[in-house]
This record gives structure tokens, sequence and C-alpha cells, in this order.
């Protein structure tokens, strides 16, 4: 493998995965302590030497000429004019990753406790049945408040979106690479962005719904802050996307007219965006109307405030009004995003 980011890319995920196995088999063989497992230095001292040295294990395959999972995904595509081929449950690769699955599914068992046992349980079976009955015979005295509550709902998601698209239309130019690459200055504020963008949208709206509610009071202010904060992100993501994909030569033509970069944007990338802006606009005020059901839950305002009291009391029959109330606003959104994001295409 020639190209070293390719080579580098195959040893980390080869490494990953030889790591993993191995770490699985040790914990199950030794069995350690809690106490041993959250000793943070030692569990992450262990954890690296074992990447180490996986990772030189799987550099070693690679040199005899043994395809890994990190070689499959990350090498260059080579033409094969020979008329073998192997079943891929035969190969090394094949073997490594069906391993590495099953071990997964194990793993996953013992750490989510999943049991059929339990999930059938007779005494179970008839708390649910109970919960069930009660959703499915909803209490509609309480739609007039429930209506209220989902239009607070939906204009917090739409105030959250409209507030949200100009701040990520900006901030997609200055973070898209093919638009900022050109100088080391520019480089370096396309990295910091994106990496702030990165750690804010992977920060769930629930949390910003928590912080916003200590810092701005609870209610629905709240609530359409979290979502801006995270619309911001992603949107600018989304954007910054979409302008890394544009057509480079109508960039060049306005570039050789001697234009400035704000103009090359304007002329150039912009007019080859402008559509797909407006599709992404409107799903994510999609998303974001399904978001704001959720962030009530921790004082976020809306519909979701009324859910968590009425879910508190056990009173299922107000919760199944609150539910369908939910589930119709929800499908009408879905269904008219989609015909009008069709529509714009």
């Amino acid at each position: 493998m020639e190209d070293k980011k390719a080579l580098g890319q195959c040893l980390l995920l080869d490494g990953v995965v030889f790591t993993f196995l191995i770490l699985s088999f040790a914990v199950a063989i030794l069995q350690p302590t809690e106490e041993q497992l959250l000793n943070l230095s030692m569990v992450s001292g262990v954890t690296f030497g074992t990447l180490i040295v996986t990772m030189a294990l799987a550099y070693g395959l690679i040199h005899f000429k043994i395809k890994t999972v990190g070689y499959l995904l990350f090498s260059p595509p080579k033409i094969d004019d020979s008329a073998h081929h192997v079943s891929w449950f035969k190969t090394f690769w094949g073997v490594q990753l069906t391993v590495a699955f099953v071990v997964a599914c194990i793993v996953g068992i013992r750490v989510t406790d999943f049991s059929l046992y339990e999930l059938f349980d007779e005494q179970g079976m008839m708390g649910a049945r109970r919960i069930f009955s009660s959703l499915f015979t909803p209490n509609f005295d309480i739609l007039p408040r429930a209506v209220l509550a989902i239009v607070e709902t939906i204009f917090m998601a739409f105030m959250a979106t409209v507030l949200a698209v100009p701040v990520a239309f900006v901030l997609s130019f200055l973070c898209a690479k093919n638009i900022m690459g050109d100088h080391p200055v520019a480089f370096a504020l396309y990295g910091t962005l994106r990496t702030v963008l990165n750690v804010t949208r992977s920060i769930e709206p629930l949390i910003w719904a928590i912080v916003f509610s200590v810092w701005v009071g609870i209610g629905p202010f709240a609530g359409m802050l979290a979502l801006l904060l995270h619309s911001v992100a992603s949107l600018a993501k989304n954007f910054s996307e979409l302008a890394e994909g544009i057509s480079e030569g109508p960039i060049e033509a306005i570039r050789a007219t001697g234009a400035t970069p704000v103009q090359v944007v304007w002329f150039a990338v912009v007019p080859q965006i402008v559509l797909p802006y407006t599709a992404f606009t409107i799903y994510r005020w999609d998303i974001n109307v399904r978001m704001a059901t959720i962030i009530g839950l921790v004082g976020g305002g809306g519909i979701g405030t009324m859910l968590i009291q009425y879910q508190g009391q056990a009173q299922w029959n107000e919760v199944g009004c609150l539910v369908i109330v939910i589930a119709v606003v929800v499908w009408l959104m879905d269904t008219a995003s989609a015909y009008i994001r069709e529509a714009i295409k």
C-alpha cells in the first residue's frame, strides 16, 4: 500500500478491531472487578498498549499480503484479471469481520442485560397491557391544552430554524474546504470552525435544553435556544458539504475574471447550492418539530412539558391524547416537507 494516509487508516481500523477482540476475551477470561475497571489510568494504558501492538500486527499482515478489513476498505482499487475468486468467508478479512461481529453481539447482550425471559414475563406483560390499554383509550378532555402546547412546539421549531439558517448559511462557506483551503489562515479558520461545530453538534439538544433552562429559565425560550444552537451546527455541516460538492468550473471561470473571494462565492457557488439549501432548511424544520417534543421533557416548553407531567403522574389516558396529537402533527409536517422538498428540486 503506497498511500501513507490510506496505510495509516488501515492500520488504525485493524488495530481497533483487534484491540476490541483481545480486550473482550481478556475481560471474559480474567473477569476484572468494577474497581479495577474504574482505574482509568490502568485501563487507558492497557488499551493504548494493546492498540500499538495490534497495529504492528496489522502492518505485518499487510506486509505478507494478507487482506484485512482495513486493507479492504482503504486500499486503492486494483483490477484483478484472475478468474479465480475466493468466497468471502474463506478470506482472512471475512473471518476477522465475522468474529468481530459475533463478539460485538455477545458483548452487547451482556452489557444491555438482554433477556427474552424478562421481556415476556407474565407480570411485566400485565403492566405493559395496562399501560397500552390506557394509551389506546385517550382522554380528550385535555385536547384544547394539547393543541395550544403543540402550536407552541411548532413555533419553537420555526423560530429556531429561521434564526439558524442565515448563521449557518454564512458559516457554511467558511467550513467548505474547497473555498477556504487556498490560504493558510483561511484553512486554519476552516479547521477551527469545523471542530467547534462538530463538538456543538455532538451534544444532543436535550443537554442544551437543560443548559438553557438553567440560563434563561424553564420555558419555550430555553427550548428554542437549544434547537437554534443544534440547528446552526447541523445546517452548517450539511450546507458546507453541499458547497464542497459543487462543480469547480464556474469557480475557476469567475476567478479568471479577477473577482474577489466574496464575488466568487456569490456568483459561482450560491447559484449551485440555493435549491438544495432550501430543501435542507425545510427538512430541518421538520426535524426541529420532532426534537421540540422531546426537549420539553427537561423544561424546554411545548407539549413535551405536558407529556412529562402526565407521565410522571401515571395518567396514561392523558398521555395517550398527547401522543395522538404529536403523531398527527409530525405526520403532517413530514408529509408537507416531503412534498415541498420534492417540488423545489
